[in-house]
This record gives structure tokens, C-alpha cells and sequence, in this order.
């Protein structure tokens, strides 16, 4: 909810970013999620968001409070409050296991490079399930049981928000948002960092205009996309081929 009457100056730094969790999983996991998980909560993650919904989401959250404090919000995509995203997703339950993962795998790439400060609840980089509390509590699983798959990405997110100083604290601005296609940059000093993701469910392929980045990123940091510049005197163009259920990272 806004917390604009909390974070006024007098007394929070920051708070549990709902605002930013709410949308964010209605965006990447969409109509995958189980309603009797999320139904009864304040922050509501549905109904399911294209880009441009996500887009303005986002653009309004950003616009709710100074930057200052966007940099100190505790981003989160769960907590020992909710469901876990796993089964929010329908993990084990409505939907396959390998989509759940899916949508906790582009919320995650999200969270990650989002400016504030983000929050893995314990147990989800190695694919935790759990329902409404108090089962989403449930204790750490031995290491027999982590998702090594799920681990390194986390990993690998975690590292590359540490080495690129734009992420986390450069500007954010939204490139595209068109269907299911979702990109936006993180801008600080001379760095420009290009991040993004196809919710959909189909390989999409789009052009479009960049202007005002302080570089044209173009080694491919997360991800297995397609990324090819056309830079001319008065435009540069970026082409991106996205496989289905993916995101990437430019810088």
C-alpha cells in the first residue's frame, strides 16, 4: 500500500515494498496464480499484467516517493507473511513445476535489478515451497534437496547487481513495454545496463528506438538472447530475439 504517511522524514527509512511485489508477480507469473493463496492478502497480485500494465505500475510506484527512499525500500517477492512465490505460481498444484520456476525465475531477474534493496526469503534460491503461513515457514531443506539450478541463478543475479554499480543505484528508465515485453535501463556515471524480459510464452523479436543511454550495452551478462545495435547519426536502434519465459542482461 502507499506508505507515503510513513516515510515522510520522522519515521521509517523504508518499508516492505509491497507495491513493487504485488505487480511484479502479477506480470511474470500471471493467470499461473493460485488464488486461495493470495486472495485474503492486502497486496494482491493479480489480475494478470501485460507489459505496458507492469510498465505503469512500476512508472507509479518510482513517481510515489523521493529517490532517496526508493533506494531503501525493502523489495521482496515474498515473506514469512505470504505464500511463497513458488506456490503462488502453482507449484505443485495447478501448474507444472518447471513453470512455477519459470515465473520465480523472471521475478527474481526483476527483484535483482530494481532499485532499493532487494530480499530473498530464506529457502527460495534453492526452491523452497510453502503455502500461507504458517507452512511458509517452513524449515531450511538439506542440500540433498536444493535446486542447483535455481541456486546459481541467484548467484549469478546476486554477483552481477554487486559488480554494476547502476544497478543498484542508477536511474530507471522504461524502453519498451509492448505485449508480453518488458525492457528498461539502469543508468549511472558513464554505465548504461539494458535489462529484459519476455513473460510470454512465445519467442518475440523487437526493435526499437533508444536515445539518451550513456552507452549502447552490448555484451550479453545473464541470459541467452539475441541483441544486435543499428546506430546511425540521428538514432540508435537495439534489436532483441527473447525466447519464450526468459530475460536477459546487457551491459
Amino acid at each position: 500500500e502507499d506508505s507515503r504517511e510513513w516515510l515522510d522524514g520522522s519515521q521509517f527509512d523504508g518499508v516492505m515494498n509491497y507495491l513493487f511485489t504485488a505487480p511484479t508477480i502479477a506480470f511474470t507469473a500471471g493467470d499461473r496464480v493460485v488464488m486461495e493463496y493470495v486472495e485474503k492478502q492486502s497486496y494482491e497480485p493479480y489480475p494478470a499484467l501485460d507489459a505496458p500494465g507492469y510498465a505503469a505500475k512500476i512508472e507509479h510506484l518510482l513517481q510515489l516517493y523521493p529517490w532517496e527512499i526508493q533506494l531503501t525500500q525493502l523489495n521482496l517477492l515474498d515473506s514469512h507473511d505470504t505464500a511463497r512465490l513458488l506456490s503462488i505460481a502453482g507449484g505443485g498444484k495447478e501448474s507444472p513445476q518447471a513453470e512455477a520456476e519459470e515465473s520465480v525465475k523472471l521475478a527474481t531477474l526483476l527483484l535483482l535489478t530494481f532499485p532499493g534493496a532487494p530480499s530473498i526469503y530464506y529457502g527460495d534460491e534453492v526452491s523452497l515451497a510453502g503455502a500461507v503461513d504458517p507452512d511458509c515457514r517452513r524449515g531450511f531443506p538439506p542440500e540433498v534437496e536444493w535446486n542447483r539450478e535455481v541456486l546459481d541463478y541467484h548467484r549469478q543475479l546476486i554477483a552481477l547487481r554487486h559488480g554494476h554499480p547502476a544497478l543498484r543505484t542508477g536511474n530507471y528508465q522504461v524502453l519498451l513495454a509492448e505485449g508480453m515485453v518488458y525492457i528498461f535501463a539502469r543508468q549511472l556515471a558513464t554505465e548504461s545496463v539494458i535489462v529484459a524480459v519476455n513473460a510470454g510464452t512465445t519467442t518475440e523479436k523487437v526493435s526499437f528506438k533508444v536515445a539518451e543511454l550513456l552507452s549502447q550495452p552490448s555484451q550479453m551478462l545473464y541470459g541467452n538472447s539475441e541483441a544486435v545495435w543499428n546506430i546511425a547519426e540521428d538514432s540508435n536502434y537495439l534489436t532483441l530475439q527473447l525466447p519464450p519465459r526468459s530475460g536477459c542482461i546487457l551491459g
